[in-house]
């Protein structure tokens, strides 16, 4: 087995598919799909979104410096690529995808009700790169369904089923293989039981 050398390119894959709800300065709204979404930063909390200058949104983020970033699970994924697709220039996404907009509380773009997260955001700078210019945000709030709270009261995201992108394709996430540093921690000792006579 051997590896082949290709030109340079995007390969860093999977990556997380969201909707993203903005709005321009009348209130007129529309959801843009990005997968080049990521973490900036935990303290202050930031995330970052990149978005082609040509696509119907663009001018509504540099405008109002405001967006939602909507988390998608396996039921919205149809939904999730009908707003990659389709043009907020030409369908009112929000009727057209059967999704519900949802008031926020400190920026003017709407929520997705539909969505199990939806994570406030106002841009603090803005890098234009090549094809894609890169918005990176203060989060401002998150919102986060009660429906996956579990017996504990502690929100567990995979019961929404989410999906994430890979090269033109969208995928479950499957089963959980793991916790964040399971691989180093000590193995309980199972007890054993006292054998009666």
């Amino acid at each position: 087995m051997s590896k082949i050398e290709w030109k340079p390119g995007n390969m860093l894959y999977p990556l997380p598919v969201v909707m993203v709800s903005v709005a321009d300065e009348e209130g007129k709204d529309n959801i843009i799909t990005v997968a080049w979404a990521g973490t900036v930063c935990t303290n202050p909390p930031m995330v970052s979104i990149s978005v082609r200058p040509e696509r119907y949104s663009y001018y509504m983020i540099k405008e109002t410096g405001e967006f939602v970033i909507n988390l998608t699970t396996e039921k919205l994924a149809y939904a999730t690529d009908y707003c990659g697709v389709k043009s907020g220039r030409d369908v009112d996404k929000f009727k057209e995808a059967h999704l519900t907009r949802e008031s926020a509380s400190h920026v003017g773009a709407p929520m997705i009700k539909e969505s199990p997260v939806s994570i406030e955001c106002r841009v603090r700078e803005v890098q234009e790169y090549g094809s894609h210019s890169v918005f990176t945000a203060d989060v401002l709030a998150v919102h986060v369904d009660d429906q996956y709270m579990d017996e504990k009261g502690k929100f567990d995201l995979a019961m929404s089923n989410p999906i994430v992108y890979s090269h033109g394709e969208y995928y479950g996430l499957g089963k959980k293989l793991g916790t964040f540093g399971y691989s180093i921690k000590k193995k309980r000792k199972k007890k054993q039981k006292k054998q009666g006579k």
